[in-house]
């Protein structure tokens, strides 16, 4: 598709078209106030790339990731360490005035689809913000929009996800 033409060029002249598409090697060119939301633990992630049946045929992660509370000392540190490699990633985008973010300690894969997340009385919230407020408060300059969760299970507003599908 050739869509590697469409990236910025500040990325793809220090390094190859593939490394561009990730998040962490294009956000630092963005010049546009961008709004990051996203779960520290993606779902998808976890039960497609981090542990998918092919790279895990004993079932080791088969209960954590069916229940969360199940997962073990080791499948958290794992976890965690993607969270705070993510982290890590936005540190330099996240400390822009003109940026916002929100991330929670949800297991998840989107949160702005569904109004159960978004925006109703029982929304995820950090700092007392749910996700609409948040994003509202960074597109209407409202004072700084970055909220950020600490790790897994401190946040008991989510609404955790478990993909049933054919993968399981």
């Amino acid at each position: 598709q050739a869509s590697g033409r469409s990236l910025p060029r500040s990325c793809t002249s220090r390094m190859d078209k593939t490394s561009c598409f990730f998040p962490q090697n294009v956000l630092p060119n963005i010049q546009t106030p961008t709004f990051i939301l996203n779960t520290a633990y993606d779902v998808w992630q976890l039960q497609e790339s981090l542990a998918p049946r092919t790279a895990d045929p004993r079932g080791l992660w088969q209960s954590c990731k069916q229940n969360y509370a199940s997962c073990n000392s080791n499948q958290l540190q794992f976890l965690n360490g993607f969270r705070n490699e993510m982290l890590n990633a936005v540190k330099g985008f996240s400390g822009s005035g003109q940026n916002g973010v929100f991330i929670n300690s949800c297991f998840a894969h989107c949160q702005s689809e569904r109004q159960d997340t978004w925006y109703s009385s029982n929304s995820p919230r950090l700092g007392n913000k749910r996700i609409a407020e948040a994003v509202g408060d960074w597109f209407f300059e409202r004072g700084n929009a970055k909220y950020t969760d600490c790790a897994y299970p401190c946040d008991g507003t989510c609404h955790h996800l478990v993909f049933k599908g054919r993968h399981l």
